[in-house]
């Protein structure tokens, strides 16, 4: 489990882990095994921090911010999609007039299910 720079070097959460992930349609993925990552405006978790979805914990493994034109087919089926053109009309749809800009940062936060 690591963040990209030193835990120290990256900046205030912006929100709380437990609204990372909130569409029903993302949880029924992450509970599947279909997501494990998320991309948020904002830093939502640190590592080593726990999200429990619907009774089920997952353990935050990564954060690090990434910028939309660095996205990779890769990266979109960590998010559940097949492809990023289908991420980016996802997030489109969902953010009625919002640009996709190559250089728009996000924050990255990969996650895994915590072991019983």
């Amino acid at each position: 489990m690591e963040n990209q720079h030193d835990q120290k070097a990256l900046p205030p959460k912006t929100c709380s882990v437990d609204r990372m992930v909130t569409l029903e349609e993302d949880v029924q993925k992450v509970l599947n095994g279909e997501k494990t990552a998320t991309r948020r405006n904002g830093r939502y978790a640190d590592v080593g921090e726990i999200m429990t979805l619907n009774g089920k914990d997952f353990v935050v493994e990564k954060v690090y911010s990434q910028s939309l034109g660095e996205l990779t087919d890769e990266h979109a089926r960590q998010e559940g999609f097949s492809s990023v053109e289908d991420y980016k009309q996802s997030i489109l749809s969902l953010h009625p007039g919002m640009p996709w800009l190559p250089q728009m940062r996000v924050w990255v936060h990969e996650f895994r299910a915590v072991q019983e």
